[in-house]
């Protein structure tokens, strides 16, 4: 199959291409940069260079593609409180691209919502990015994940980050919500299997979860074990995310446009809707405790991780 990756720089995507390639797979990149794809390690002879918000670019993407990954999310830049429009309109360009262009199948990749309450601007900006998508091709393809567990994870580093710096952890009211990290691995093995997947597993979305839930104390104290060190902690009776989340990001030398939208998608459980994904896809799920010694590992083949 011939197929696009948006957002080829990135995590996810610079991870998925040589899966894909390996796979027997064409596949063809998009993205803003020429550089940042080199900077990604990346070996494709076919990149288109665009923009999605603008549209520059995506119908020569997307021409003659079987399916196409749409990676592509605008959490960037100090104060970036203008995202939610950003997403919905470059969502909005590309699926009208995709459909002028015949793709046959979309693959996008989002976020867990809570169950109850009302989703943070993050992940209600996710949904309204999957069902743009969802009316984009004859067979879409939507997953839902929380936290990603992986070495090149932006969420991941920056908890590792914050245990690392910080010799007491003061830990917000969100401290007791509960959520279900997924292996990196594991994300990219459901990816994978998107691309040629029966057509009756179309037209909806999944939401895909480590199978440990757990709270986010319990989480952050889970990597401080594989850390090995000890980080003491504490409660706190109120959250104050704007304030809290430019702290973090200072601490973590992260972006607080990044950061703060982030954190307030803790304010609730995170937590998939049903558990039919990997039987469906065939994926087999690796533990919490598996997924963060990997991504450990191979964190510090590149960069030390100083507290370890």
């Amino acid at each position: 199959m011939r197929l696009l990756v948006t957002g080829v720089s990135g995590y996810v995507g610079a991870a998925l291409v040589p899966r894909l390639q390996a796979a027997g797979h064409e596949v063809r990149g998009f993205a803003r940069s020429r550089d940042r794809v080199a900077a990604a390690g990346l070996a494709l002879d076919d990149v288109v260079l665009g923009d999605a918000i603008s549209g520059a670019g995506l119908g020569r993407a997307l021409d003659g593609v079987d399916a196409a990954y749409y990676l592509i999310h605008s959490m960037e830049g100090p104060a970036n409180s203008g995202f939610p429009d950003h997403e919905r309109r470059a969502a909005e360009r590309f699926a009208t691209a995709a459909g002028a262009a015949g793709v046959r199948r979309v693959v996008y990749l989002g976020g867990l919502v809570p169950q109850q309450g009302v989703a943070s601007r993050h992940l209600a900006s996710r949904v309204a990015v999957e069902r743009a998508l969802l009316e984009a091709a004859e067979e879409p393809i939507a997953f839902r994940a929380s936290i990603v567990v992986g070495a090149r994870s932006r969420s991941f580093r920056f908890l590792v980050r914050l245990i690392e710096r910080l010799p007491v952890l003061a830990l917000p009211a969100w401290r007791t919500n509960r959520t279900q990290p997924i292996d990196g691995r594991d994300v990219l093995e459901f990816l994978v299997r998107a691309a040629d997947a029966p057509a009756e597993l179309a037209g909806r979305s999944y939401d895909i979860a480590g199978p440990d839930a757990m709270t986010y104390q319990e989480l952050i104290e889970r990597i401080a074990d594989h850390m090995l060190v000890e980080r003491p902690s504490f409660g706190l009776g109120f959250s104050l995310t704007p304030v809290a989340s430019v702290v973090a990001a200072a601490v973590a030398e992260e972006d607080p446009g990044f950061i703060t939208p982030l954190m307030e998608s803790l304010e609730s459980d995170l937590l998939p809707r049903d558990h039919d994904a990997a039987s469906a896809f065939g994926v087999r799920l690796h533990s919490f405790d598996a997924a963060v010694e990997r991504a450990l590992r191979e964190w510090e083949t590149t960069e030390e991780v100083a507290a370890k």
